[in-house]
């Protein structure tokens, strides 16, 4: 038993020493400075409340104008580092497939006008059912899932979202490079089975699908309530008297109609500690009606019929004790069995293992606290942060439980990020670090005393676009320093 623990344990070494070297050598310009700013991030004590304040821990032996200048003039190979993020050990779940969870988060930055490409981003306000739209950047996420519930994720690509950009389109580019990635890797071999991806109700799942049919992929997205499917064409079609061609949808299927369903495909009920008993109903080969406007405006050829199995999940009770409503899934597989229907409800309850991440990600590791103001800064910053969580997760059989007096004693390696991010400093130790000694130098003497800024900030809109695709530019009698039109009492313009 214990050789067996301390091959584990030598695995976890190698693995994390050599994750190290490919990330100083994924570092182009200001290597050492962006290196052992990420090293800062992993063994400073306590949450992340300020980037200055990492400067000050022991493995940052540089000074803070080395932190700023390596975030705003350094250079990362970002497509080297996603390759290292593929290679190393990935979870996957317990019929040995890869599951991936999809889904954006926000760094608001609702005041900072002389920030460039922002976008507005979908929040929760205070209350029930309160929606904000704040300007910030969001970055769409790709994180491999784990068995059974947890906390971590391994966290395997970034992509901040461009003003007005395809949602559907742009995640369809990014998982199909991810796929392309695994693959390339060895991640992924012909005879294993399909990935899944896994989405949250903001996606359109089918279209998501259709643009990824070409790929060994499932994916699996949550429905609103609200939304209406169409059933297939039954056959034999019998044609009505007056003649004319056969319908391409089969009758409505909406959700909020009980009358409207027909006959169950697949029923399985599963007894949870967690939720209580948990039903599941499966209805197969039910499609969107798509008709030629938005994504769908410039297709060639006629539009797809895209056809997958809808499952609606209502459990017992719900943990938290709020409002117990069923949840609608569709899934792009067909002829679903009741092993495959468990499969898949159960892969989207694990997907709100990324939100855990997102929290340790933005109180912890203290992603959104720096206030850049360059956006191509940000994805550095985001880029060392992912790094810093994928060096937690490889460490995970090496970290001891440093817990406080009043936290409860944790399973071998079963520690949170938190956790394992305390005895991390231990293992700085003994990995060492690739940098290179830091220089002596002199402090510039910087903007004299008592004079003004002579260069002002470029002050930036949020990014808006159009229902056309253009950008929305103010209209001229709305910018700055134009006078108002004037007009009379009845409305005409003097």
């Amino acid at each position: 038993m214990e050789l067996v623990e301390y091959g584990v344990q030598r695995a976890a070494f190698v693995a994390v020493t050599g994750f190290r070297s490919e990330l100083y050598a994924c570092l182009v310009s200001r290597s050492d400075a962006l290196f052992e700013l990420c090293d800062a991030l992993l063994c400073t004590e306590g949450p992340v409340r300020t980037l200055v304040d990492l400067a000050l821990a022991p493995e940052h032996r540089r000074g803070h104008g080395a932190l700023y200048s390596g975030l705003n003039q350094g250079r990362i190979d970002v497509a080297r580092l996603r390759r290292a993020l593929v290679g190393v050990p990935l979870p996957r779940a317990r019929d040995g497939r890869l599951v991936l969870a999809v889904d954006v988060s926000p760094w608001l930055r609702p005041d900072a006008d002389t920030c460039s490409d922002r976008s507005f981003c979908h929040t929760f306000g205070r209350g029930l059912g309160k929606h904000q739209m704040v300007p910030g950047w969001p970055y769409s996420i790709v994180a491999a899932l784990e068995a059974g519930r947890t906390s971590w994720t391994a966290l395997l690509d970034a992509i901040r979202l461009e003003p007005g950009a395809d949602l559907a389109a742009v995640t369809a580019v990014q998982v199909r490079e991810v796929i392309e990635r695994l693959v390339e890797a060895g991640q992924w071999r012909p005879g294993d089975r399909d990935v899944m991806v896994v989405l949250d109700a903001g996606y359109d799942a089918p279209r998501i699908a259709h643009l990824l049919a070409d790929l060994p992929v499932e994916v699996l997205g949550r429905l609103r309530s609200d939304r209406v499917m169409r059933k297939p064409v039954p056959v034999p079609w019998i044609c009505p008297p007056q003649g004319g061609r056969p319908p391409k949808h089969g009758g409505e299927f909406v959700f909020g109609r009980p009358e409207t369903w027909g006959e169950v495909a697949v029923v399985t009920v599963t007894d949870t500690e967690r939720y209580g008993t948990a039903t599941a109903q499966a209805w197969d080969r039910l499609h969107p009606r798509l008709t030629r406007r938005a994504a769908w405006l410039d297709h060639e050829g006629p539009l797809p019929i895209i056809e997958g199995t809808v499952i609606r999940l209502s459990v017992a009770k719900l943990p938290s004790g709020g409002v117990n409503k069923p949840v609608w899934l569709w899934w792009s597989g067909t002829d679903a069995c009741p092993e495959d229907v468990d499969r898949c409800w159960q892969a989207f309850l694990r997907r709100f293992d990324v939100e855990h991440t997102f929290r340790f990600l933005k109180q912890t590791l203290g992603w959104t606290r720096p206030k850049l103001r360059d956006s191509g800064a940000a994805d550095r910053w985001t880029w060392l942060v992912l790094a810093a969580h994928a060096q937690l997760r490889l460490a995970r059989p090496l970290a001891r439980d440093l817990r406080r007096p009043w936290e409860r004693p944790a399973e071998p390696n079963r520690l949170t990020p938190a956790r394992v991010r305390r005895g991390f400093r231990y293992l700085y130790a003994k990995a060492g670090t690739p940098a290179g000694a830091p220089k002596p130098t002199r402090p510039g003497p910087g903007r004299p005393l008592g004079s003004k800024n002579r260069r002002p900030a470029t002050r930036y809109d949020v990014g808006l676009v159009l229902a056309t695709g253009e950008s929305y530019s103010r209209p001229s009698h709305h910018k700055k320093g134009t006078k108002p039109r004037r007009t009379t009492d009845d409305g005409r313009r003097r």
